[in-house]
């Protein structure tokens, strides 16, 4: 029997949306494993959605979201904390039993903490990525977030333009329009995002694009990068469509 496929990279070397968009278009069930400097975020994929996320970095964890986001005051984190040092209730749990959070207060808060994960690793420049492909116990609780839509607001967060665009390709590239009114609902495109969109008619360089946008240079840039990952857009001198990652087994992720 053969055994499950294992991808190990670094994020010098892989770009995490497209890898991501890889597993999308695969339709694969598995763990993304992302780490850096002894913090590991876990992203659970299922049915090409982003399932569940973990983290081992103490400032993801659920009370720390809270007060980081205004939810929660310092003195009722320590107090909970402390509650929580001698009892065997999760923090969540604890919230609702001392009146701070309602059930449902506490589901979403505990989804804007996944929510928080997935979006901190599309700004790491470099660590170590790790794909595995399987089943995988479920999460009690789920998110279920569609991963085109994943890898627009994450590329929308990336910090670093210039590296984008070297991977979209030079400045005088032209390119053009290959999307479906389906994917632009299910991906969530707003009326800006889609003004942008629109500039892509096989005549327009990236650079006149990027200056033309809606938005500022930098923003334009993003999101163009993120049409081409999802295959919205594609280089008109190119041979294929859109970016190509392997899934073999004992082979690099390549672009």
């Amino acid at each position: 029997m053969s055994s499950p496929f294992h991808y190990r990279g670094t994020l010098e070397e892989t770009a995490l949306p497209e890898m991501f968009f890889t597993i999308f278009r695969h339709r694969v069930p598995g763990l993304i494993d992302i780490s850096r400097d002894g913090v590991t975020k876990r992203i659970y994929i299922q049915d090409g959605n982003v399932l569940h996320a973990s983290s081992t970095d103490r400032a993801d964890r659920l009370g720390a979201y809270l007060y980081r986001t205004g939810k929660l005051s310092r003195q009722d984190l320590e107090r909970t904390i402390r509650k929580l040092a001698g009892s065997s209730a999760k923090h969540g749990q604890i919230m609702i039993e001392e009146g701070l959070l309602s059930p449902g207060e506490l589901y979403e808060a505990i989804r804007g903490q996944m929510e928080s994960i997935i979006w901190s690793v599309f700004s790491w420049q470099e660590g170590e990525v790790s794909f595995r492909i399987g089943e995988f116990n479920e999460p009690t609780i789920k998110i279920h977030l569609p991963m085109r839509q994943v890898i627009l607001r994450g590329i929308k967060r990336a910090p670093d333009t210039k590296s984008l665009i070297g991977r979209l390709g030079r400045k005088q590239t032209v390119l053009r329009p290959c999307y479906c009114t389906e994917d632009l609902i299910e991906i969530a495109i707003d009326l800006e995002e889609y003004a942008l969109l629109r500039l892509v008619d096989g005549k327009r360089t990236i650079y006149d694009v990027c200056t033309e946008g809606p938005f500022n240079v930098s923003e334009n840039a993003r999101l163009l990068y993120a049409f081409y990952v999802l295959q919205m857009v594609e280089r008109v001198e190119g041979d294929g469509r859109g970016v190509t990652i392997r899934l073999d087994a004992d082979k690099k992720v390549a672009s």
